[in-house]
């Protein structure tokens, strides 16, 4: 799989799909900043943040105005921040195209919600699939699969950048792999995401060999390699 040539500007909603999900379909969970050039997910949603234009200093002051003071939060792509702003961690990814996916129904699935979230953040809490908190569960449709009334497998949707849904949070209890779960709730969601005529995509963390090969056969294929960084605003008395 050849990756396509990042540029310094955005040509596409894949290049900043955050922003371009909070200032489009996932609005309704978005809060921007006060001179609109950057955005966040609301609280116990999602910890990523975004902005208009990386490359914009008033961007990443706007940022720090939404955020606040001495606060971490986390931005995908290839940013470099300004002079006071701290990187706290940095985790080399991949964005991936589901295009080419078959997607289809998973008759054992069941569609999870709100009841659900302490179910599926042990799973979380045990699987390690990236960021899943308390109201993820509102981004977007969940499915998952139970085994004697346990959840032991679950994927949903996070970010919705116009004409396309990320697929996220795809875990498997420990006790039941090997199974072809995973892959049963990928091609689930993406026949969700099909249906409603977008897109799928999904990120991974690029070390993460064991979930790529599994995506890469399923006709996933890679787009580009962004960074997953946690950075931390400026403190106020800085």
């Amino acid at each position: 799989m050849a990756p396509e040539t990042d540029t310094a500007t955005p040509v596409h909603v894949l290049d900043n799909p955050v922003w371009a999900a909070l200032t489009g379909p996932s609005s309704a969970c978005a809060e921007a900043g006060p001179a609109g050039l950057a955005a966040r997910y609301v609280a116990d949603t999602s910890p990523f943040v975004a902005l208009a234009d990386p490359e914009d200093p008033a961007a990443w002051a706007d940022l720090a105005a939404l955020a606040g003071p001495g606060t971490t939060v986390w931005i995908t792509g290839l940013p470099t921040p300004p002079a006071g702003w701290t990187t706290e961690d940095s985790i080399p990814g991949v964005q991936l195209d589901g295009g080419a996916v078959r997607a289809g129904a998973a008759p054992e699935a069941v569609r999870l919600g709100p009841a659900d979230v302490p179910e599926m953040l042990e799973l979380v809490g045990l699987t390690k699939p990236g960021p899943f908190a308390r109201r993820t569960v509102e981004l977007g449709t969940y499915l998952g699969i139970r085994h004697e009334g346990r959840l032991v497998a679950m994927a949903g949707e996070r970010m919705r950048p116009p004409g396309w849904s990320e697929i996220s949070a795809v875990c498997t209890h420990p006790d039941h792999r090997g199974k072809g779960l995973a892959g049963r709730l990928i091609r689930a969601v993406a026949a969700d995401i099909r249906e409603r005529g977008d897109r799928p995509f999904l990120h991974a963390a690029a070390a993460n060999t064991g979930a790529l090969a599994l995506y890469e056969s399923m006709g996933f294929t890679l787009r580009r390699r962004p960074l997953f960084i946690g950075v931390r605003t400026p403190d106020r008395a800085a």
